[in-house]
């Protein structure tokens, strides 16, 4: 008997989500007013702004935060027992949550988060043309030899897999997961909230 079976696969997890009230106007609002965070985006061409690398406690800055995460976590419990995590004695819990708005133009570099169990991001407002997120097969550096794939391959057997950002929806994957975002073409912001999450045992 011959067939096929999919091993290691490479899960990507959806939903629709509503969006607590108040949510974008606090991102927007803490944009306008977090200098540190404007000038990092400015010092590394982020086009646009970040939160990243200036705030880490939004979730007690704001209470829309702490609500989104409750929100968010559910969803990563789903995630985790689809892929099936060991996590006796352990539990998962929010590492970073940051507040992205890219302005027109804006891109973000392929890359991977370091340190974190499962990925994500949250997009609060999404204007058409506003710049698909890009996931990498993670065996690309040892396909060697391998033929290009083709144009209208099965998502399952594609190199890089684009997914367009829509309003309310929650992207899940594994952090090892190298992925980035193409460049904003609408005239208005795209608002996004993404987050890592981490095993309790895990930070030193």
């Amino acid at each position: 008997m011959t067939g096929f079976e999919t091993l290691f696969p490479t899960r990507l997890y959806s939903a629709r989500i509503s969006s607590p009230r108040g949510l974008a106007q606090t991102c927007l609002g803490i944009a306008a007013e977090d200098k540190a965070g404007q000038r990092w985006a400015r010092d590394h061409n982020y086009g646009g702004y970040t939160s990243y690398a200036s705030l880490n406690d939004l979730t007690t800055r704001a209470t829309v935060f702490a609500e989104h995460e409750k929100l968010i976590a559910r969803h990563v419990a789903v995630f985790a027992r689809k892929a099936e995590f060991d996590l006796t004695k352990r539990n998962l819990v929010l590492d970073s949550l940051w507040i992205n708005v890219m302005t027109k133009g804006a891109v973000h570099a392929p890359h991977l988060h370091p340190h974190s169990v499962i990925s994500g991001t949250y997009y609060v407002t999404a204007p058409p043309g506003s710049g698909a997120i890009r996931f990498e097969d993670p065996r690309l550096a040892m396909l060697m030899a391998a033929p290009p794939k083709k144009k209208d391959a099965r998502r399952e057997n594609r190199s890089f897999v684009d997914v367009a950002p829509k309003p309310g929806l929650l992207l899940l994957w594994e952090s090892w997961l190298r992925h980035g975002v193409e460049a904003n073409g609408a005239k208005s912001p795209r608002i996004s909230v993404s987050f890592n999450f981490r095993t309790d045992e895990m930070r030193v």
